[in-house]
Order: C-alpha cells, then sequence, then structure tokens
C-alpha cells in the first residue's frame, strides 16, 4: 500500500509478539508498549526537514541542523499515552496535544469527547500516536482535527493495522504516511483486528 511503512527491525517483532500473548500482564504490556514505540521513532521521524544551522564547536564554526518546523506529538486516548514518553526521549522539545476518541461498540463508530489542540498548527509537524488502526475511524477524526488547524504535515504511528484501517485513513487524508509494526490481515464482526492483540487501551490499563 502506498504511504504505508511496516517496520521490520527484529527487536519490534520481538515486542509484538509478547505483546500479542494474552498471558502478557498490563504492566509488561505497557512495557513492551513503550519499548516498541522507542524502536519505531527513529524511522517514523527520520524524514522530517531539516534546516542548516551555524554551531560553535570548542574549535571552529561548523555546519548543523536543527528541525525545519516544530513538532508537536498527539496521543490518541487511551493507549496512545503508553507510546508518548519514547517519542518524547528524541523529542524533548515536541508539544504535546492529545484527542479523546471512544468508539462506540454497536456501531464501531467514533466520538470525540476531548480535543487539547493549540489553535493553529501551521507551521507544524503533527505526530499521532494511536496503537490500534483497525476500521480508521478513530485515526481519520484524529488527523482530521489537525489538518482543521492547518499542521504542515500528519504522520500517523500504530503498532498494529488492517488493510481496512489503512485504506480508511488514505481515503480519507490522501498522502498521510502510516507508519505500523505489523499489518494483520482482516476484522472480526466486532471491528477488531485479528489476529491482533486485543483492545490495548484495556489490556494496558486495565479498565
Amino acid at each position: 500500500m502506498k504511504n504505508l511503512t511496516v517496520l521490520s527491525h527484529p527487536l519490534l517483532r520481538v515486542c509484538v509478539t509478547a505483546l500479542r500473548d494474552k498471558a502478557t500482564p498490563p504492566a509488561a504490556f505497557r512495557r513492551k508498549l513503550s519499548e516498541a514505540a522507542a524502536l519505531m521513532a527513529a524511522d517514523v521521524t527520520r524524514d522530517l526537514p531539516t534546516k542548516t544551522v551555524p554551531v560553535e564547536t570548542p574549535l571552529a564554526v561548523a555546519r548543523g541542523h536543527a528541525l525545519k518546523r516544530e513538532v508537536i506529538l498527539v496521543p490518541v486516548l487511551r493507549a496512545g499515552l503508553a507510546f508518548l514518553d519514547p517519542f518524547l526521549g528524541i523529542m524533548p522539545e515536541a508539544k504535546v496535544g492529545f484527542i479523546g476518541i471512544k468508539r462506540d461498540e454497536e456501531t464501531a463508530l467514533p466520538h470525540v469527547y476531548s480535543a487539547s489542540l493549540p489553535a493553529s498548527l501551521a507551521g507544524h509537524d503533527a505526530i499521532v500516536l494511536d496503537p490500534m488502526l483497525a476500521t480508521g475511524g478513530s485515526a481519520v477524526e484524529a488527523i482530521r482535527l489537525l489538518r482543521e488547524r492547518k499542521a504542515a504535515s500528519v504522520r500517523l504511528v500504530s503498532l498494529v493495522a488492517a488493510p481496512p484501517g489503512v485504506r480508511a485513513v488514505h481515503a480519507a487524508h490522501p498522502g498521510v504516511a502510516v507508519f505500523v509494526a505489523a499489518l494483520d490481515p482482516k476484522l472480526n464482526s466486532r471491528s477488531y483486528i485479528v489476529p491482533g492483540l486485543g483492545d490495548a487501551g484495556d489490556r494496558a490499563f486495565r479498565v
């Protein structure tokens, strides 16, 4: 699929295996989500645009680089919180916004119940953190909110995705880059990813 990157680091595959295991307890599940995000972060940010800046070393002035635009990290509540700290670890100066989206379990449609974002994101590269990309409804809504605020670019980071979710994102928001650790084959009748890993938010936070 165009604009879809399935990352294949061996340690990432090990993390995904532990996260799929239904016997993995919540504390270990949260830890593995964080480890997976840390392994993904460098690839997700690999092509962020930079600008040339001078830097004075102890011996001379050298040519250096800085990010061309500000970055805003946007976890989708709840599960996206587990991805936040690893990304802040490599981009400590990034802004952080939060979007709360709850899926209606009967219709599988998303409901935005909270959006803590700057009024304008002009001049920002936005990175949406949402571990599960199933139907794509939540991701589509999150990206819509960021594009309404004029984000210069938006990329989506998910741990596990299914083709319907990827297609939904690209149909609604052409050009958005999607990064995943695993692309599973299908959704079940309840719109859960199969084989997937269950509900990441429930498994991480036990509620």
